[in-house]
């Protein structure tokens, strides 16, 4: 990705490296500042997939975008498109995320309730138990150990798996498609067309519901399938979105909070000695660590007005959450970690119809899962200095650590 500013372009790297750690890159400072809504050329891996979009930086203007149902998400296997590919055309990766109007309002009504405030609180006896077990098998493998392999992975999985009814048993292949759909890992059947593979995975666990069905989300989905309330389209958009946005996030973003709170001893004291501040913590952690360092794709629908520009028809927009969320004119000392910070409305959920269906559980379960962190690991520390904390391939865009090697008294 290459940034054209309108003045004195050469203060701004091309392409944009990726920062050190969790980021974000500095250039989103400059780009915020001087040159808000800049002009990008976004690089496919053929020179075909090209194009051109809008990169937005600021928080009202990202706010704005996310909230606004004239632009929508492209289907992954549908990208990069230029103007002259629009409309679009039957998308076959779609998730919920990019279905529109009465499909995507249908579909999220019926998966609501199984997201919402109520029955994930309901749930966080169940997450508890499962962050306990997990500790459990962490303590008795003995210190040093690695908060990433033996607790930031498996939790989100096992929370998701037990609430959609994807059988725990192919959480290792949910996770292989999560990693090569996001990260463009290998799988072994490589040679496959990815979109064949993953509605075979997601047929596969419908078929299994269908057989036997539990109290789930995808058991639901299956009885309404069959009852002429939904089409197999609908609930393929559900099964996607678990593989593509169920937990792989959760999981980069509990490592991150986790190793942010390593890194600074005064947060981590405020919340061990209150714990009444967990709840506002969590929402600074969101605000804070930008695990997606990259932007989302959006495509305007009609001309649409943003600040002073207009941008057209089948254009391509990116606001960039992670610099909408250090934008100090919003957040005072935004690049400050502050886990007493009030207000804070951060957009790391998004915003409008398309915002996080899974808002309330991650929250939820990041609260349990730092609380029970804290009750059970007293003198909790990085057994290693913070520079040596390993982390992935730098040009990947998901930044988390690959291990957070810890010890505690």
């Amino acid at each position: 990705m290459s940034i054209d500013l309108p003045a004195d372009p050469a203060t701004v790297t091309r392409p944009f490296p990726v920062a050190p750690g969790m980021g974000p890159p500095e250039e989103y400072h400059e780009l915020r500042s001087r040159c808000p809504m800049a002009k990008v050329q976004v690089i496919g891996e053929v020179p075909e997939l090209d194009t051109t979009g809008w990169f937005v930086t600021r928080y009202e203007d990202v706010r704005a975008l996310l909230g606004d149902r004239r632009f929508i998400r492209p289907d992954v296997n549908d990208w990069p498109r230029t103007p002259d590919d629009w409309p679009p055309v039957e998308p076959d990766m779609a998730t919920i995320m990019e279905l529109e109007g009465e499909r995507h309002d249908t579909l999220r009504r019926l998966v609501s309730d199984a997201f919402g405030t109520g029955a994930v609180r309901a749930r966080a006896g169940r997450t508890r138990e499962i962050a306990d077990e997990l500790l459990d098998e962490l303590v008795a493998t003995g210190r040093p150990g690695d908060l990433v392999a033996g607790y930031a992975d498996p939790l989100p999985v096992r929370v998701m798996c037990e609430l959609t009814g994807v059988p725990p048993e192919a959480a290792p292949r949910f996770e292989a498609l999560a990693r090569h759909l996001l990260f463009s890992v290998d799988l072994d059947d490589d040679d496959e067309d990815i979109t064949a593979v993953v509605r075979d995975e997601v047929l596969g666990w419908m078929d299994l519901r269908r057989r036997e069905p539990g109290d789930d989300v995808l058991s639901d989905l299956v009885r309404r399938l069959d009852a002429g309330e939904l089409t197999e389209h609908d609930v393929l958009c559900f099964g996607r979105a678990m593989i593509i946005a169920g937990f792989l996030p959760s999981q980069m973003f509990l490592a991150n909070a986790i190793l942010a709170l390593l890194t600074h001893p005064g947060e981590l004291a405020a919340l061990r000695a209150d714990p009444d501040l967990m709840a506002g913590a969590v929402e600074e952690l969101l605000r804070w660590v930008p695990v997606f360092n990259g932007n989302i794709f959006l495509i305007a629908t009609e001309d649409v007005p943003l600040g002073d520009r207009v941008i057209r028809e089948g254009e391509l927009v990116m606001p960039v959450v992670a610099a909408a969320n250090r934008d100090g004119t919003v957040f005072p000392e935004a690049d400050r970690l502050d886990v007493r910070r009030s207000p804070n409305p951060h957009l790391a959920f998004g915003r409008g119809v398309h915002n996080c269906l899974g808002a309330q559980l991650t929250r939820v379960t990041f609260a349990v899962a730092l609380r029970a962190l804290l009750d059970r690991l007293p003198g909790l520390a990085l057994a290693v200095d913070p520079d040596e904390v390993p982390w992935p391939d730098p040009r990947r865009k998901f930044r988390s650590p690959v291990a957070l090697p810890v010890t505690w008294s």
